[in-house]
């Protein structure tokens, strides 16, 4: 299906031709036509899937419609206020922010619509005084907007449509309290829009609070990409992960791997045992310092580092063609993830590689992985730390003392967590969201 068939106005077909986009992607097609109705829309999709193009389109269209309206009407005949700000986009990053505003930009060259990308650790002179100057589309980070506000500088009370992106990494970089204080501020009547790449029940509460009637769009990598990817899985325990893990590195056909953990305390962990056996690499997370998160991905883009380990949240922004490896060190809690995390290897017609390590714990987590994907990954067996895949649950206390009494190797016992928060602890957040609006 092409962009016109889209009802998409001229102008804007115009800037996708320049461009050069020609055809939708699956969340552009479903949501683009949601959006012109004016309907609140629930997004379950990634990065990389298009999605920002799927929102900053229809809005722009909105917009100039209303602008089209407003001036049949004369209603700005005798205004000499700067315009007030009609769109509001929340993001967590700098680079999400800056990304989305380049998007309005293309997307909106032929229309006469102003944005504003705002975000913290820079001066805020420039953009207060284009504050001032009237914008129609704003886009911003949670911190920044609200030291803004707070000065007086941003007026959201005007706010016809509200866009929050990444909403789950919203939850693992610590802005609840900021998103709640920026939602209280806009008109509870209004039109919504919610991303967010995983929907584990906390993201889907709080969907809820901020979204009336929503349509639901979901979209994942096909199928496809996932049966590309060579999948192998390793039985092991998780006092046994860390070596093992070591052991398969060890490898230099693996050029690159991005090493998945479930929290920050236990990509921190596992970052400190792969350079205590000389593999240099970088843990990426919501506890990183913004200069930090973008110093480790330069460094495994440019090959000065061969393993990126990180949190499912902090790993959103990463895109590397070229990835070789991905490597599970713990399973995701939402199957769904599983294929996210795997989809980052064997792009652009590479070969890819993902291996996942299942310790006695997350056999749960692995049976809802298989029904997913509908067939069972392959076992690997050959490796110096086997598990049986029938071995039965045994506390950790018990698996330090057997291991102490065996001779067969010597191993560290520093092993990932088993924690069942999201990426990033999520999962341990208190309850935080009010009501509607």
């Amino acid at each position: 299906m092409p962009f016109q068939q889209l009802n998409i106005i001229e102008p804007i077909l115009k800037a996708l031709k320049h461009e050069g986009y020609s055809k939708p992607t699956p969340i552009q097609e479903q949501a683009i036509p949601i959006v012109l109705k004016r309907r609140d829309l629930l997004g379950c999709a990634q990065t990389g899937t298009g999605k920002t193009a799927a929102f900053a389109i229809p809005i722009i269209q909105l917009l100039v419609s209303d602008e089209v309206q407003q001036n049949f009407r004369g209603e700005h005949r005798g205004h000499t206020h700067p315009k007030p700000i009609h769109a509001l986009i929340l993001t967590p990053t700098r680079e999400l922010a800056v990304q989305i505003g380049e998007s309005f930009a293309a997307y909106g060259r032929h229309c006469n619509l102003k944005h504003l990308v705002i975000f913290g650790g820079v001066s805020q002179h420039s953009q207060v005084e284009a504050l001032k100057r009237g914008v129609d589309i704003l886009v911003a980070t949670p911190g920044r907007l609200l030291d803004l506000m707070n000065q007086r500088f941003v007026n959201l009370s005007q706010i016809k449509i509200f866009v929050l992106d990444e909403a789950d990494r919203m939850l693992d970089m610590g802005f609840i309290n900021d998103v709640q204080k920026v939602i209280a501020k806009i008109p509870a009547k209004r039109q919504t829009l919610f991303f967010s790449a995983t929907m584990p029940p906390i993201i889907a509460k709080l969907a809820d609070t901020i979204l009336h009637e929503p349509v639901r769009v979901e979209v994942t990598p096909p199928s496809s990409t996932v049966d590309a990817i060579k999948q192998q899985l390793y039985y092991v325990t998780k006092n046994d992960k860390p070596s093992l893990l070591i052991h398969l590195l060890k490898d230099t056909s693996i050029q690159s791997a991005l090493v998945f953990t479930r929290t920050k305390h236990g990509a921190d962990r596992v970052t400190r045992n792969l350079e205590k056996a000389g593999i240099k690499s970088a843990a990426i997370h919501g506890n990183k310092s913004q200069n930090a998160r973008q110093n480790a991905l330069n460094n495994f883009k440019t090959k000065q580092i061969r393993v990126l380990v990180a949190t499912d949240i902090a790993a959103r922004g990463i895109d590397v063609d070229s990835l070789s490896h991905v490597i599970n060190y713990e399973l995701p809690n939402v199957p769904e993830t599983y294929v996210h995390r795997i989809g980052r290897t064997g792009r652009a017609g590479l070969t890819g590689v993902a291996m996942s390590f299942c310790d006695a714990e997350e056999r749960g987590e692995l049976k809802d992985i298989h029904k997913l994907i509908g067939k069972q990954i392959p076992v690997v067996t050959e490796h110096p730390y086997p598990m049986s895949a029938d071995t039965p649950f045994v506390p950790a206390v018990d698996n330090r003392k057997r291991h102490s009494n065996s001779n067969s190797h010597s191993k560290p016992h520093s092993g990932g967590s088993s924690h069942k928060g999201g990426g990033g602890n999520a999962g341990g957040k208190k309850k935080f969201w009010g009501k509607k609006g």
